[in-house]
């Protein structure tokens, strides 16, 4: 049978190593049970009920009683000059479009509409035969009126969304099916128990530790299997977000970051009056911690029990991890700064065009927060290569400890493998003498 995963391949492993996994798993386990045990236990305990009484409708976005969404389709483009719509200036040349559009659905099915866009959103591009999505407002005793609201994305949104998750199976086949399955579960999380959460109020730390630590336990196994080096770096992960969650606490109370910064700040802030917008900050940096912190724990505590195999000493096997992680931080910083910088463009491009100076600017909260969620989640990540490679080598170190106080005899079956597929005789069959490929150390006494 091929392995689905592979984090190293356990074909070449001893009898003797594979006895050091065996019991630095159980090792492991002893620590990992309970905080799986507590976290899902608080997951049950704390799952939101009754959200809806902590919402106030009469807020936000205020809309007629019985206006719907419609779906229509674009006729006719028609350009003309930006100059004298709300929100030019004088003489200026940008282009704007009027757009006729025919109504598909709704009661007002096959009727044409007329909506005018602006420069910045007719430069997106507009043209017959698009769909756009649009308010129908009903008003009493005339005909209902309609209003633009945006180009129908469904369609290239879950183009790319299917090509993602093809390319993903087909290139890592169950274990990619497997970390599509993770990553489904980690957003359901998010949504049905964070989000509700902060918006009862409930403390931020708690529900973002909680919920977190809920995610890794089935994303990592879900994606890498249930190894020993899955679970060394579950620890590794667990240590880092608690760090994070520290530290985001402290960083939004010492910066006084209040989570408000745009319009739609102010209409959440209202429509939710048991939330605190500090939490949605607090709760963000936990977050935005998770995926830097699975890859680098992965990859170091692999590193681990790799060099193991050939590697004796504790403090030499620490060390020869180590160089790898410090090569992993590096580029992982790099990613986590390049990706915030992408995702931040528009607000950096403020910077160039606010005719203030750029110490100024960067201090203010719009800046700052994005600054501070960016630099905790390195901080975890970096904090979390030295931990996790630490707890890889304790857990070798015991492992081979363990194994020697073990006693002569004959090894039991393994449960704990590589690559996520244990190796297991047909029930009640012994193992046989030529075990680990026709070598009979299998029955002697596990030495370094």
């Amino acid at each position: 049978m091929a392995h689905s995963h592979s984090h190293g391949d356990t074909a070449d492993l001893t009898p003797e190593q594979k006895e050091h996994q065996r019991f630095a798993a159980r090792i492991l386990a002893i620590l990992l049970v309970p905080l799986a045990v507590l976290t899902f236990a608080s997951l049950v305990l704390m799952w939101p009920q009754d959200t809806a009484s902590h919402i106030r409708e009469d807020t936000g976005i205020v809309r007629v009683p019985g206006t719907t969404y419609q779906r229509g389709t674009i006729t006719e483009v028609t350009e003309s000059s930006c100059d004298g719509e709300v929100g030019s200036f004088p003489g200026d040349t940008t282009i704007c479009a009027t757009l006729t559009v025919r109504v598909d659905d709704g009661p007002d099915a096959g009727s044409l509409q007329s909506f005018r866009l602006t420069s910045a959103v007719y430069q997106s591009g507009a043209s017959v035969g698009e769909q756009v999505r649009m308010y129908r407002v009903p008003l009493e005793g005339t005909e209902a009126v309609y209003s633009f609201i945006d180009f129908e994305r469904q369609t290239p949104v879950m183009f790319f969304v299917l090509l993602f998750a093809a390319l993903v199976v087909a290139v890592a086949r169950l274990r990619g099916f497997l970390a599509l399955v993770g990553l489904g579960f980690a957003f359901w999380i998010l949504i049905e128990f964070m989000m509700p959460n902060l918006i009862q109020g409930k403390d931020p730390v708690i529900v973002g530790v909680v919920g977190s630590a809920a995610i890794m336990f089935v994303v990592l196994y879900t994606s890498h299997g249930f190894t020993v080096r899955t679970t060394t770096a579950l620890v590794g992960t667990l240590f880092g977000l608690l760090l994070a969650a520290i530290l985001g606490l402290i960083s939004v109370n010492w910066a006084h970051l209040t989570g408000v910064t745009h319009e739609d700040d102010f209409i959440l802030a209202a429509s939710a009056p048991d939330l605190r917008m500090t939490s949605v900050v607090i709760c963000s940096m936990i977050v935005a911690a998770l995926g830097a912190l699975n890859d680098v724990t992965i990859t170091q505590a692999s590193s681990v029990w790799e060099l193991a195999k050939t590697v004796k000493s504790p403090w030499q096997l620490y060390r020869s991890a180590m160089r790898i992680g410090r090569d992993h931080i590096a580029s992982t910083v790099y990613t986590i700064a390049f990706a915030s910088a992408g995702a931040a463009l528009s607000v950096l491009l403020l910077i160039q065009i606010y005719d203030q100076s750029l110490s100024d600017l960067v201090f203010e909260e719009l800046f700052a927060g994005e600054i501070l969620r960016t630099i905790i989640g390195s901080i975890g990540l970096v904090l979390a290569v030295p931990l996790t490679t630490g707890i890889g080598v304790l857990a070798v170190s015991v492992g081979r400890s363990a194994a020697r106080e073990a006693g002569s005899g004959e090894l039991d079956e393994l449960d704990e493998l590589e690559g996520g597929e244990p190796l297991v005789e047909a029930a009640g069959s012994p193992r046989s003498p030529s075990a680990g490929a026709g070598d009979h150390s299998a029955f002697q006494r596990p030495t370094d």
